[in-house]
């Protein structure tokens, strides 16, 4: 698996495992799986309420030896309440307890909401002091997210957003890479939303490559730079998400794709009033399809 470097030097494996929407009652088995099948980076968050599972199943996999912590790149998120200087510091501790670690690999600012720049001087601070190697932010758009860059004294190492075949995104990707800032895409089957996985061509070009779509989509993104974080509580599906490495799409599969595009989202949009209303009424609902 290859790593992707960020602007401050350090290392991340291009692809890893998300959580989101994985019941704490099985959560710990399922990420303990993941490294056992090989992955190495594992990606939450406070509002996914997992976050104790995965640090119980990051504490056996250790002990049994199937990976170091130092081998391990984890990542949580502070949501919306947890904004603010003072929020922040009190978050990252709470979280950083639940997982049971004295460090964090990359810490999220999770929407681009509330006061994220008192959250991000926090942020700052803790990165400074080594108790977290990157600091970075989610669902950011590209204004919003020069914005931020361009009043900061460090900038975000890495922009989570939602990415996938129907809503690609090349001018932010373009942004970020003016900035120095690595994009992470979260949902990159969208949940198998709009057809995405009965797409003709993705299933041609699946053919084509003795692969399976869901390996497409994925080879697709990190053909373009991307980090991915696919997610799966079955066995075989997460060994499926891994082998994507001994085969490489050609420029005329990349244009078919590329032309799959509807320049939507098709999870989460952070323009809509209503969106809003939605994200922050998770504070008090938390049954929501998507963070």
């Amino acid at each position: 698996m290859d790593r992707i470097q960020l602007h401050n030097g350090v290392e991340m494996p291009q692809e890893g495992f998300g959580v989101f929407q994985v019941p704490e009652s099985v959560c710990k088995e399922v990420v303990l799986n993941a490294i056992r099948a090989g992955y190495r980076l594992i990606d939450t968050a406070s509002s996914y309420k997992n976050e104790e599972a995965v640090g119980s199943a990051i504490r056996e996999a250790v002990l049994e030896g199937t990976v170091t912590r130092e081998e391990l790149f984890i990542t949580t998120k502070a949501y919306i309440q947890e904004m603010g200087y003072d929020n922040l510091k009190e978050a990252f501790a709470r979280s950083l307890s639940k997982l049971g670690l004295d460090y964090l690999d990359l810490y999220l600012v999770h929407m681009p909401l509330g006061d994220y720049y008192g959250a991000w001087r926090a942020m700052e601070e803790l990165y400074k002091e080594g108790k977290i190697r990157a600091i970075g932010v989610c669902n950011f758009d590209a204004a919003r997210l020069m914005d931020l860059c361009y009043n900061v004294d460090i900038r975000p190492m890495v922009n989570q957003i939602e990415r996938h075949p129907h809503y690609q995104r090349h001018e932010e990707l373009s942004v970020m890479h003016k900035l120095g800032v690595q994009p992470e895409g979260w949902a990159p089957f969208a949940e198998g939303m709009k057809g995405m996985f009965t797409e003709p061509v993705l299933r041609e070009i699946a053919a084509k490559h003795e692969k399976t779509v869901p390996q497409v989509i994925l080879r697709w993104n990190i053909q373009q730079g991307v980090v991915i974080i696919p997610k799966s509580v079955h066995q075989e599906r997460m060994e499926e998400n891994l082998a994507i490495w001994d085969f490489v799409l050609d420029s005329d599969d990349m244009d078919r794709i590329a032309a799959l595009d509807k320049n939507c989202p098709s999870m989460l949009d952070c323009s809509r009033p209503s969106e809003i209303d939605r994200l922050y009424d998770y504070l008090n609902n938390p049954v929501l399809t998507t963070l």
